[in-house]
């Protein structure tokens, strides 16, 4: 049964979303709500191959984990049969250029001649997130997701969207998916819809979900549609859209990231400033030209900037040398982003003595 929280949920959510993401199953964690996305692709389609990024996170769990590519994929066996990786579009270090521009059309049609090579024929679903965050802040070119829609459905593939980091505002819009006019087949969320309570969402059109139920799709947990993360999830939506949230990460995103350039323009070991509104990330290299990364630097600015009182959030994967994950509260003031960046040019400055 229900609760009336619950249906509440539901009802203010999908009325934040366009047509075509109606249905919800609220749950506990992103892993879950990516579980429960691609177990119904899978059975919606009737086939079992997995398709995400290079540098993709989606969870450690089960099918989520196999669609994770970024970390922890040794040491525990193989992942589920049919998971599949193509290159992240990078526009700071391309591998493809065209005049020396980066073509990320040119990549992505060689990605999925790939994948059409390597696939038996079951290509079920490609779940990608808007801005990889674990993967290094990196944001998918303006117009890439509507491409990469169309190599889904020409092959008879959902796209699932994993809104995990980017939803609620966080870009600047509400959802970051609205920035390239299209509409996921499934919508994951999860983190800040509960507002650091355990709860997540997997949303998707009434067609896909009639058809799930027609073919007997079934994803229960202990803690499915619970109602009193339902009733914050509820209170969190009411407060990012009465506060005009959205609007405000990208004014103070605008702030945020105007700093950091200032820093970038002082400081030749910032290679790159790139994401969206109040999600940022800042590469620490080497050679500005080279864009060779610094492992050294980027963990000696980190320590400086805890000395200080700057909690800094590292991503280092290879061939990256450290990019940080710069994501404050949507609340956050003037007077706390200048703040930041007047330590973190602190911090960097100290790593030149």
């Amino acid at each position: 049964m229900l609760s009336r929280p619950v249906v509440n949920l539901a009802t203010a959510l999908t009325r934040t979303l366009p047509e075509g993401l109606d249905r919800c199953l609220f749950l506990s964690t992103g892993a879950e709500s990516n579980e429960a996305a691609i177990r119904m692709a899978k059975l919606v389609t009737g086939k079992y191959e997995i398709v995400s990024f290079a540098q993709s996170w989606h969870g450690m769990t089960g099918a989520a984990a196999s669609a994770t590519y970024s970390a922890g994929r040794k040491g525990v066996g193989p992942s589920a049969v049919g998971s599949f990786a193509i290159p992240t579009p990078f526009p700071y270090r391309p591998r493809f250029e065209k005049n020396g521009v980066y073509d990320w059309a040119a990549e992505l049609d060689y990605a999925f001649d790939l994948i059409d090579q390597q696939s038996t024929g079951n290509l079920a679903a490609f779940i990608a997130e808007p801005i990889l965050s674990s993967g290094g802040i990196i944001d998918l070119p303006e117009g890439y997701l509507t491409a990469l829609q169309k190599k889904c459905h020409d092959r008879g593939m959902l796209l699932i969207v994993d809104e995990a980091q980017t939803g609620m505002g966080r870009t600047g819009l509400m959802y970051a998916f609205e920035r390239d006019h299209i509409v996921p087949d499934i919508l994951t969320l999860s983190k800040t819809l509960g507002a650091g309570l355990p709860l997540a969402a997997t949303i998707t059109s009434a067609a896909i979900e009639d058809m799930a139920h027609e073919r007997g799709y079934l994803f229960y947990t202990t803690h499915v549609s619970d109602p009193m993360p339902a009733a914050v999830g509820l209170k969190v939506l009411e407060i990012v859209q009465r506060d005009g949230l959205a609007e405000r990460a990208h004014t103070m995103g605008a702030r945020l990231r105007s700093g950091l350039k200032a820093l970038q323009q002082r400081y030749d070991c910032i290679g790159d400033i790139r994401g969206r509104g109040l999600l940022l990330g800042m590469e620490i290299v080497k050679d500005h030209q080279a864009r060779t990364p610094d492992n050294d630097r980027g963990a000696a600015i980190t320590h400086a900037c805890m000395d200080m009182g700057l909690s800094m959030n590292i991503v280092q994967l290879p061939g990256m040398g450290g990019v940080f994950r710069i994501a404050p509260p949507l609340t956050v003031s003037e007077e706390e982003i200048d703040m930041g960046i007047d330590l973190i040019g602190q911090a960097i400055k100290k790593t030149y003595a």
